[in-house]
């Protein structure tokens, strides 16, 4: 069941007893958008922009999906962090995670 926003446009209905983050890195990825906002790297208009413009694009994805491809969409215009950097982060991030043994802490040695 939806809702309208006050802006008119479909709204999820909370779900009672229901967690905000489904996944750790859905909360993760909250954190570093509020984190990089209070910093100033970009501005609530701004990221309210990028994310308006994910969900429209692509409304069938999760919020939290939408939510870091705003992200990632801000951090590189901003500068903060290139395409090509940030694919290698996930190519390292990838590589440790299938080295670690389940239930250890995954190492990234060039992070």
């Amino acid at each position: 069941m939806t809702c309208t926003s006050t802006c008119g446009s479909p709204t999820l209905k909370p779900i009672d007893q229901e967690p905000v983050f489904r996944e750790p890195w859905e909360a993760q990825a909250f954190a570093m958008a509020v984190k990089l906002q209070e910093k100033g790297h970009f501005t609530s208009s701004e990221w309210a922009e990028a994310l308006g413009a994910e969900i429209a694009a692509h409304p069938h994805e999760s919020y939290y999906e939408c939510w870091l491809a705003a992200l990632e969409l801000l951090v590189e215009r901003k500068g903060l962090m290139t395409a090509i950097e940030r694919k290698g982060c996930i190519q390292d991030w990838d590589e440790a995670a299938q080295k670690t043994p389940h239930g250890k802490p995954i190492m990234i040695s060039r992070l």
